[in-house]
């Protein structure tokens, strides 16, 4: 239903875009007024496949600054994209963990979060170029800022959430707190906190290519800006596919995790 529903989409787009009259077909008037020259438009399927062909066919070439694969461009998001939300990991996992277990930690954090994670992370681009004064480290840290509330937040709700029977189990057989935490309640807790995890990894993904498109470089935000400063339609809608080709792969990658870690009662 889905291959149907996608050939039927094609065939309607490539249907839809109007034909470029040929130079030959206009009267010399018409020809004088520039009506035999190409408009810019919204080029056809036909179009895209070819772009996309081109561009993965040699994925990582290098022709200077201005000019790389799509590839190499993905590579740059990517490593942005996981080198801020480990970070955002590393601590949002444990603070998460605090929060869940402790009220009176639960009481002290909760209004900095309140009024911190409606903050869009966009926001936080101009203070970050000003302080840190690099684009790349500005863009690893608004993914970082953007990464951590829905992983503190649903790490807290599932450690919170813990069956208080498993826990009295752990104490009657005399276990740690540090124990209790790692062979009782991170397993419990571990699809809500994985939820987070999957949560975060798309929101990274959206912020990272607005992120690029601002700073600029390199990255597939970059690549968007600058094929659409080309008035190069065809590539600026090959590289939105990818985006989203990408981001269905980190999703589908925690997806598996997620199905991982789950257990039946």
């Amino acid at each position: 239903m889905s291959l149907i529903m996608l050939v039927v989409g094609l065939l309607i787009w490539e249907a839809a875009i109007p034909a470029q009259t040929a130079a030959s077909e206009l009267t010399e008037y018409e020809r004088l007024m520039g009506l035999g020259q190409e408009r810019a438009g919204v080029p056809p399927p036909s179009d895209v496949l070819a772009k996309a062909w081109e561009q993965l066919s040699n994925p990582f070439y290098d022709a200077g600054p201005n000019d790389k694969g799509i590839g190499i461009q993905i590579g740059y998001s990517i490593y942005r994209v996981l080198s801020g939300y480990f970070m955002a990991a590393l601590v949002a996992i444990p603070f998460g963990f605090l929060i869940g277990m402790s009220q009176v930690a639960y009481k002290a954090f909760n209004p900095f979060i309140q009024v911190l994670r409606p903050i869009s992370p966009l926001a936080w681009m101009p203070l970050a170029l000003f302080i840190i004064q690099d684009s790349e480290a500005s863009a690893i840290f608004v993914i970082f800022i953007c990464s951590i509330w829905p992983m503190l937040i649903n790490t807290a709700f599932g450690v919170a959430g813990v069956r208080q029977d498993w826990v009295n189990v752990a104490r009657t057989h005399e276990l740690s707190n540090l124990k209790t935490a790692f062979f009782v309640i991170l397993p419990a807790a571990a699809p809500t906190i994985i939820t987070g995890m999957r949560i975060s990894i798309g929101i990274a993904w959206l912020v990272i290519v607005a992120a690029e498109m601002l700073v600029g470089g390199t990255g597939i935000g970059y690549y968007v800006w600058n094929e659409w400063n080309n008035l190069d339609l065809t590539s600026v809608i090959f590289s939105i596919l990818m985006i989203g080709v990408v981001g269905m792969l980190l999703d589908s990658a925690f997806g598996i995790l997620q199905r991982a870690v789950a257990y039946a009662e």
